[in-house]
C-alpha cells in the first residue's frame, strides 16, 4: 500500500479516536461531526482492508489489527513530523508543527509562561503551526511518550523512561469548601468533627493522587478528573476537595470558597516541562524548549 496525504489524514483521525476512547469523544478534539469521523474511519478500513475497531452500543474497542495499526500509525506520523522538521532545519528555518499537551487551569496561574514562550517563538517565524491539547495529567506524559505532542506541561509522580522532566514552578493546593457547606462558617472547635463527616471528592488527577496524606475519610461519594469538575462539585455545598490556589482564588475572592485549615490541609507539587529524549533534538523542539525555559527563568 502506498501512503498518500489522504492516508496520513485518515491515520491522524484514527489515532485521535483511539486516544479519546471513541468517536463521540473525538468530536471536540477533531472539531468535526461524528458522522464525518465515522466516514473517515470506514474509508481507512477500506484502504487497509481490515476491521480496526468494534463500535456500537457496547462501546468502542480496538481489534487486534486495530492495535497494530494504531502503533504503526504513531511511528509513521512521528517519522513524518521528524522529516519535516529536519528539512526545515537544513534550511536554517523554524518551520513545522509544535504540539503541546498541557494540564487544565494553568492559564490562571501567573507563574505559567507558556503564552509568552509561544509568542516569542511565533515572533521568530510565521511558518510554525501551534496545537495545544488540554488533557489529564497522565495523558500529557502519554502524548509526549508516543510522539503525538512535541512537549508537555504537567505534573508527574512516577517518571516515564525515555522522557525528561524539568521543574518550572511549584503549584500549591488547598482543601476547599463552598458557601452552604457546614464547614464554611463553623466554629474552630467543630472543624475536626465536621471534617470526618464531610464527603471528600476523590480525584484520579495526578496533581493530588498520592500527595495527600491528610487522614480524611474518602468514601468515593464523588469523583472528578479535572479541576473544573472538582470546582463544580465543591460549588454544590455538599463536598470538599483540593484545588490549586491560583484556580480557586476566583471563588475565594467572591466569598464562595474558603480554604479549610490551610496550614494543615495543603501540599505543593512541581509543574514540569516534559520532553522526549528522542524528539527534543530537532531545531523546532529545541527552540520551543529554550523559549519555555527562558520565560520561566530556568
Amino acid at each position: 500500500m502506498q501512503v498518500h496525504d489522504v492516508d496520513l489524514k485518515l491515520l491522524r483521525v484514527f489515532v485521535t479516536i483511539v486516544e479519546c476512547g471513541g468517536l463521540s469523544a473525538a468530536e471536540s478534539r477533531l472539531n468535526i461531526g461524528r458522522s464525518t469521523i465515522s466516514a473517515h474511519l470506514s474509508d481507512l478500513e477500506v484502504r487497509l482492508g481490515v476491521k480496526l475497531c468494534k463500535r456500537g452500543r457496547s462501546g468502542f474497542e480496538l481489534t487486534e489489527p486495530g492495535r497494530i495499526t494504531y502503533q504503526a500509525s504513531l511511528e509513521l506520523l512521528q517519522q513524518c513530523e521528524a522529516f519535516a522538521n529536519t528539512i526545515a532545519g537544513s534550511k536554517q528555518q523554524l518551520s513545522g508543527r509544535v504540539t503541546i499537551a498541557i494540564i487544565d487551569t494553568l492559564v490562571s496561574d501567573p507563574r505559567c509562561k507558556v503564552a509568552q514562550a509561544i509568542a516569542a517563538l511565533k515572533g521568530k517565524s510565521d511558518n510554525i503551526q501551534f496545537e495545544l491539547y488540554v488533557c489529564e495529567a497522565r495523558e500529557v506524559e502519554t502524548a509526549v511518550a508516543n510522539g503525538r505532542s512535541l512537549l508537555g506541561i504537567g505534573v508527574s509522580r512516577h517518571h516515564i523512561r525515555g522522557l525528561d522532566y524539568t521543574p518550572l514552578h511549584n503549584e500549591t493546593n488547598y482543601l476547599y469548601c463552598a458557601s452552604g457547606h457546614p464547614l464554611f462558617n463553623c466554629n474552630t472547635q467543630d472543624i475536626s468533627r465536621l471534617l470526618q463527616r464531610s464527603d471528600v471528592i476523590t480525584s484520579n488527577y495526578m496533581r493530588d493522587k498520592e500527595a495527600r496524606n491528610d487522614g480524611l475519610n474518602y468514601q468515593n461519594s464523588a469523583i472528578a478528573y479535572h479541576d473544573e469538575g472538582i470546582a463544580h462539585l465543591i460549588l454544590t455545598g455538599k463536598f470538599i476537595g483540593y484545588l490549586p490556589e491560583h484556580y480557586a482564588s476566583y471563588w475565594v475572592d467572591k466569598g464562595l470558597f474558603k480554604p479549610i485549615l490551610p496550614q494543615q490541609y495543603s501540599y505543593q507539587i512541581p509543574v514540569m516541562l516534559i520532553t522526549s529524549k528522542n524528539n527534543a533534538a530537532t531545531p523546532l523542539a529545541q527552540a520551543m524548549i529554550e523559549q519555555i525555559k527562558r520565560c520561566h527563568l530556568i
